[in-house]
């Protein structure tokens, strides 16, 4: 049923509460689940866990029936587990991807999001099989049963990962098949070049190719862009290429029921957009200007 749809959206961690007022946040857009970053997603600078608030967000998520299982962590989008041009900055990322892997059980999260990387020039095989030794490492290392959720990507400059072959490549060469799945985001899969309106269709091939067992998110985002633009430039539900009635039918799908599905979409006017977009898909009903009193 549509009231009990698991929707979301990134929210912030900021002082002074922290967790705390993550979770606040997902509350006030009568949300059921939602993503964050452990720290500034520009860089590894990280404050400690015990400055954060985690017991106290956490109490407040079992006040409010949230499954920490479906809550969904993203690491730093600034490393790049794919190349291996610099040592020392890969050195970096496996560090950084270990303790986000730490800091994300700290929480009671289960499912880190990765940007799967760019090969910069390397080429997307190597990339790939330069991604799945580091994360070889990384799993042998971090002691945790989080998972890994590799996102598809738009296939802008370099970026490896975009499309399900890819993601499939992925899990299978690593040694930890029962630590990866994937996240699939609606923007960047339009934007790769995939019919996103034929929502079916969409889903029964994911299904052949990968298996729905392995999808772990969904990032749902209208693209600014036409369909194979390999852009990535999100856009308020409805008012992109992709449109409403698409993502609605995804989001509600009887497929991705136990599914988190998390909003990405763009402020407006620096004013969060997520009550609206999340009552819309949970009414299954778009409302016609409904940007309109943020613009005002």
């Amino acid at each position: 049923m549509a009231k009990d749809l698991l929707i979301g959206s990134h929210v912030a961690m900021n002082g002074p509460d922290y967790y705390l007022g993550s979770v606040k946040e997902a509350i006030s857009y009568n949300a059921t689940t939602f993503m964050f970053y452990t720290g500034a997603p520009q860089n590894s600078y990280r404050k400690p866990l015990n400055e954060l608030k985690i017991e106290e967000g956490r109490a407040l998520l079992k006040e409010h029936g949230f499954d920490e299982n479906k809550i969904v962590v993203h690491a730093p989008y600034i490393i790049n587990p794919a190349n291996k041009n610099r040592p020392d900055l890969l050195e970096l990322t496996n560090k950084t991807l270990i303790s986000e892997l730490r800091r994300t059980y700290a929480f009671g999260a289960k499912i880190l999001v990765l940007h799967p990387g760019n090969h910069l020039g390397l080429g997307a095989e190597e990339a790939i099989q330069t991604l799945v030794e580091n994360l070889d490492t990384i799993f042998s290392q971090d002691g945790t049963d989080v998972r890994i959720a590799i996102e598809t990507m738009a296939g802008n400059g370099s970026e490896i990962g975009t499309g399900c072959e890819d993601a499939k490549k992925i899990l299978d060469l690593c040694h930890y098949p029962e630590r990866l799945g994937v996240c699939l985001d609606t923007c960047h899969v339009h934007d790769a070049g995939y019919n996103v309106n034929e929502v079916d269709d969409l889903l029964a091939e994911f299904d052949r190719i990968i298996g729905l067992d392995r999808l772990l998110v969904v990032h749902v985002n209208d693209s600014k862009n036409i369909r194979g633009a390999h852009k990535d430039r999100h856009e308020n539900l409805g008012y992109g290429e992709i449109g409403f009635e698409a993502l609605c039918k995804l989001a509600n799908h009887p497929l991705l029921r136990d599914v988190p599905k998390i909003l990405e979409t763009p402020y407006i006017n620096e004013k969060a957009p997520y009550s609206d977009e999340i009552r819309m898909l949970r009414d299954e009903k778009f409302i016609d200007g409904w940007k309109d009193k943020y613009l005002a």
